[in-house]
């Protein structure tokens, strides 16, 4: 696959949320290549909703880190609790509390403080439950050798692994198994998946699709929010489409489903149109409060 070069540079260069920051010298001691990156992010990060399958009960506080944003606050705390290089894996105790979003973002940082292009992509996973795709965030990276788009999951380590039996390579997910929020959205519309098997835990939906897409859209165009952030277009909890709203999702779900061969429309469709640009300040709607982004 073709894939422009200034679209490369696009995902090579770090954005609000993905700068380390005065972290950056920290990132040159890392190893280069995609395996080990993984480790490395394993080490310091803890799943908040798999903490218990570890052993580890997470204080109210420590959940509280699941809500930091830019990936430089996100060092700040964890070299708070271990000031080591971040080579060294941490402790359960001492690891940063997060989800998938968190586990994403910082191998995005790491890819591309190597060189490497690297987006993080917002959609769902059918491999955590059978039957349903769960909301969930992965790692898009430019193999350059194979000159492709490559999907990682950087979440899911020896503990999960185990409890989930993934019969796939998860640095290398397949794209019928981690499906992105616009392919999501036409695969529902064309009634070719269950729109209510694409959501979490109770909830699910084309309403539940409609914000992954917008959050898919904002995160390829340099904003990775939380996946409880809500603002904009994001429908809410199992309000209905009109005619108007269903061709704006049609049109955001293609083309967040080939951005890089509608990258300029994709740049464009998202800066000029406040419904689906990032605010200022977003609902956090975990904690039901408005954030200052």
């Amino acid at each position: 696959m073709k894939v422009a070069q200034e679209i490369l540079d696009f995902y090579t260069r770090p954005a609000a949320m993905t700068s380390p920051g005065a972290h950056a010298p920290r990132l040159d001691e890392l190893p280069r290549d995609v395996p080990s990156l993984v480790r490395v992010v394993q080490g310091l990060l803890l799943h908040q909703h798999w903490a218990q399958a570890y052993g580890v009960e997470l204080s109210d506080e420590r959940r509280d880190e699941s809500h930091l944003r830019p990936v430089d606050r996100m060092l700040d705390r964890l070299l708070a609790h271990d000031a080591r290089p971040l080579s060294a894996a941490r402790p359960l105790e001492t690891r940063l509390v997060g989800t998938c979003r968190q586990f994403t973002v910082l191998l995005v940082v790491l890819l591309r403080a190597k060189g490497v292009p690297a987006r993080a992509r917002c959609g769902f996973a059918g491999y955590f439950n059978p039957g349903s795709f769960v909301d969930h965030w992965v790692c898009e990276y430019w193999n350059a050798a194979e000159a492709r788009w490559v999907l990682v999951d950087a979440q899911v380590d020896d503990v999960q692994r185990a409890a989930l039996q993934p019969d796939f390579d998860l640095l290398d997910v397949p794209r019928d198994r981690f499906v992105v929020a616009g392919d999501a959205w036409a695969k529902g519309r064309a009634g070719e998946a269950d729109p209510m098997k694409f959501g979490f835990l109770d909830e699910g939906g084309l309403w539940f699709i409609d914000g992954n897409i917008v959050r898919d859209l904002a995160a390829l165009n340099g904003m990775e929010m939380l996946p409880w952030d809500c603002w904009g277009a994001m429908s809410r909890p199992e309000e209905p489409h009109g005619d108007e709203r269903l061709a704006l999702f049609d049109r955001l779900a293609a083309v967040t489903g080939a951005p890089d061969a509608r990258f300029a429309e994709l740049r464009a469709t998202y800066e000029g149109d406040e419904r689906l640009r990032v605010p200022a300040t977003v609902l956090n709607a975990v904690l039901n409060r408005q954030d200052t982004i």
